[in-house]
């Protein structure tokens, strides 16, 4: 599974409880006796590339330790319509309980592994990385951010600590007090940690030789055509990393990825997903 900070998964997991569980389940608890057991399937209705797997299982342990989580796939894996791809075991009423939230967690991520393979899977023949964007669902950005991993993409900024970022806004604030793009590269650099890589937005081919000769470890080229793209990563060809920003799509992606750009991140992996579809089935008793 890809990595989640274990706090930052127990974090998300108890909010989960408390936003479901808060009250008590006074339907499982009017109507199932405690010693009953029970074991249940997780199986998707459509296929797609499954996640959250170990979101999941974690789910019913913070409720019920004693319940098993047997996974049969692992988060990365395709996964056919119909089939299993693991199996719930324990106290029925634990099970209940958990239910929606585990598939909630699992649909979610599997959602965004599978369109961020269809990403990753479109440019595969080419030098291009795909990666996400700060668009996920809030207090959510750990698991959005794994299961693009599971689905084959990278992740960019985890928070806005991870790197600089000089934006459309930063630049037009400061322009207002005087400041060149190359100057603002400048301050960035002489502030920002040593280790930090600074990346620049540039709108225009026009802004490229400043952020050049300001010393940008990245440039990312924001709603460009794909003439000016490929214009602008000959600029940075040997200089800097280049990232292309704006509109990705999967109609677009692919021709974006041949102008040469080093990355293309792509938003909507995470700020409009599509759930797969997964449902927990239970086993008849004999």
């Amino acid at each position: 599974m890809p990595f989640i900070d274990p706090i930052e998964l127990e974090r998300v997991i108890d909010a989960a409880l408390t936003e479901d569980l808060s009250g008590g389940d006074v339907t499982t608890d009017a109507l199932i006796p405690r010693h009953i057991e029970a074991t249940a399937r997780f199986v998707p209705r459509t296929p797609g590339i499954i996640a959250g797997l170990d979101v999941a299982r974690a789910v019913f342990a913070r409720v019920d330790s004693s319940v098993g989580f047997t996974p049969h796939l692992v988060d990365g894996d395709f996964v056919e319509g119909g089939e299993t791809v693991a199996i719930v075991s324990g106290s029925l009423a634990a099970i209940l309980r958990c239910e929606r939230i585990a598939l909630n967690f699992m649909q979610r991520m599997s959602g965004i592994a599978s369109i961020t393979s269809r990403f990753v899977k479109a440019v595969e023949d080419l030098d291009t990385v795909i990666v996400d964007t700060r668009k996920t669902a809030p207090g959510l950005r750990a698991l959005d951010k794994a299961a693009v991993v599971a689905g084959g993409g990278r992740n960019h900024r985890r928070n806005l600590s991870d790197g600089v970022l000089i934006k459309d806004n930063h630049i037009a604030a400061l322009q207002a007090e005087g400041l060149g793009l190359q100057q603002i590269i400048r301050r960035a650099r002489a502030q920002a940690p040593h280790t930090v890589k600074i990346e620049v937005e540039v709108e225009s081919l026009d802004e490229i030789p400043a952020a050049l000769d300001g010393g940008a470890d990245i440039v990312m080229l924001d709603n460009m055509s794909i003439e000016e793209m490929r214009s602008g990563v000959e600029m940075c060809r040997g200089r800097c990393l280049t990232e292309a920003s704006g509109n990705v799509s999967l109609e677009s992606v692919r021709e974006i990825a041949e102008t040469g750009v080093d990355m293309i991140s792509v938003g909507a992996l995470t700020h409009s997903v599509t759930a797969l579809d997964i449902g927990l089935d239970f086993e008849q008793p004999d």
